[in-house]
């Protein structure tokens, strides 16, 4: 996506013709029950949260209100409402929306994902048990404004943006057809939906953003299945399609295809984590060891087909917390037969390696590692389980070394706190890590108002971990959309390639679908 076709005029009208590509249908059309990327994909077009995210910046932005003030303690936000916000219906958007949108997320009986972000609201627990009819840190002030009272200092942009938290319209949600015919503040408003097959939005003229949006309707199609995805996309019967490593060999050596290609580093880092029970990785030089003795550029090139980015660290390069200047560990067998000398492993140890048949983190790759340990003298014993198992196995600390891809983002304090010494393996310190320095410096990041400060922080906690290395650090996964030439305004989205802001895009006159 050049710098030319960014500084065309924007044209309106047409089809925007975008496909779901993770499943063969829909959950349904109540978004507060799934948070599948799948059903966040025809959410963004009808639904709005509190806040969304800033592909650019690569951070959450107000979208429902228009400012924000703190108070002095960092706990307690007080929201100034949009005052242009109205619901498809036609119904202005209040106070009383917000507060009853948090309230239902919270209820105990129905385990909706989002409560997991609303939960950061103080009293929403209590709610959430029964103990309570309301949040109690939440408070109408006026129909436009409201306050919300935090239980820690976090940035509540990065709680309140995803679909899971969409601010419905209190009567109507509660009515028995809201469930089929949503209703929300979004770009576009329901139109039709075949379940198993597509849904067609059409342009929302009340829409909040002046101008916007552009094209006068948005039809997605439930793809699943990536050779129908291909087949369509050459046909020009779809705008765009996310792309598998295969797809992507292919489309990248083809001279047309190969010019409508948007690649990003999602917010995933492929690992492989080691437990320090296990005698020789208690040793900070052994650890380091592994990761000089692999090659992983090569791995990248070869197996993962360049549909990767090499690790340096925890958190990807999208992440504000990442410090561009440090570089990967390099592949040294020498330098890795050294410091196992060091540590007393002059002839090397033997491992037991738990992996999954997952061809981009999984046995494929542990089975190319496993050479390139040998020339250094580890052995290798590879423990196959399924995906199901991985996830247990890893939480219980029941395992020597693991591969897997975790998310590593948006927030970099979150991904962080998994490397505090007070977080249970269970939660996330898979590698059980401790260390004073990593707590007092997340600590602080806690308590600080400074963003400035707590950035600082972050990025310090994120070196500390690349030189303890509890991981060997593989990867972050490159996510790829092949699109049209006729197809303007994507954005290269971190947390979900496939969820676009469907208001800042467009399709010129050469669209098969531009009338």
């Amino acid at each position: 996506m050049g710098g030319v076709a960014e500084a065309q005029t924007p044209r309106k009208g047409g089809t925007i013709r975008f496909t779901a590509p993770y499943g063969s249908s829909f959950a349904n059309l109540d978004i507060h029950t799934s948070n599948r990327a799948q059903d966040e994909i025809w959410a963004k077009a009808i639904h709005r949260s509190l806040y969304n995210w800033d592909a650019a910046a690569g951070k959450p932005v107000l979208e429902l209100a228009k400012s924000v003030d703190v108070s002095a303690d960092g706990l307690t936000y007080t929201f100034k409402l949009r005052d242009d916000a109205y619901f498809h219906n036609g119904r202005r958007l209040k106070a009383d929306d917000v507060i009853w949108t948090y309230n239902h997320i919270m209820d105990g009986t129905k385990a909706y994902p989002g409560a997991r972000y609303v939960r950061m609201i103080k009293g929403a627990v209590d709610v959430e048990k029964g103990q309570a009819k309301t949040i109690s840190g939440l408070r109408k002030i006026d129909d436009d404004t409201f306050e919300m009272t935090l239980t820690e200092k976090v940035e509540p942009g990065f709680y309140f943006w995803t679909a899971t938290t969409s601010i419905y319209p209190a009567e109507e949600a509660q009515k028995e057809s809201f469930t089929t015919n949503p209703i929300g503040l979004g770009p576009y408003k329901l139109a039709e939906y075949v379940p198993g097959s597509r849904l067609v939005a059409e342009r929302w003229d009340k829409f909040y953003k002046a101008g916007k949006p552009y094209a006068d309707k948005v039809s997605i199609m439930i793809m699943g299945e990536a050779s129908a995805r291909d087949v369509a996309f050459r046909n020009k019967e779809i705008d765009a399609s996310i792309l598998g490593p295969a797809q992507y060999v292919a489309y990248k050596s083809d001279p047309d295809l190969s010019k409508g290609l948007l690649e990003v580093a999602e917010v995933y880092t492929r690992v492989m984590g080691l437990n320090p029970e296990f005698k020789p990785f208690a040793d900070r030089r052994v650890r380091q060891a592994i990761n000089h003795a692999i090659d992983a550029d090569l791995i990248i090139k070869k197996l993962v087909k360049d549909k990767a980015y090499r690790a340096t660290s925890w958190l990807p390069p999208t992440s504000p917390g990442f410090d561009k200047s440090v570089k990967p560990y390099s592949y040294d067998p020498e330098k890795a037969k050294k410091l196992l000398a060091e540590a007393g492993y002059p002839n090397g140890f033997e491992f037991e390696w738990t992996a999954t048949s997952n061809e981009s983190w999984g046995i494929p790759i542990v089975e190319a590692v496993i050479p390139m340990l040998e020339k250094v003298g580890i052995k290798v014993k590879i423990k196959p389980v399924e995906g199901s198992v991985l996830s247990e196995v890893v939480r219980k600390g029941e395992y020597q070394a693991f591969i897997w891809s975790l998310s590593t983002g948006p927030d970099p304090q979150a991904a962080l706190k998994c490397f505090h010494s007070k977080i249970p393996q269970s939660a996330c310190n898979y590698t059980l890590f401790k260390n004073e320095q990593v707590d007092k410096l997340l600590d602080e990041a806690g308590e600080t108002g400074d963003p400035a400060k707590k950035e600082e922080n972050l990025k310090k906690v994120n070196n500390i971990i690349f030189e303890e290395a509890p991981y060997w650090f593989f990867n972050y996964n490159k996510a790829v959309m092949a699109h049209q030439p006729w197809l303007k305004g994507l954005q290269a989205n971190a947390t979900e390639l496939a969820i676009q802001n469907y208001e800042e895009m467009w399709v010129d006159e050469s669209s098969p679908a531009a009338k």
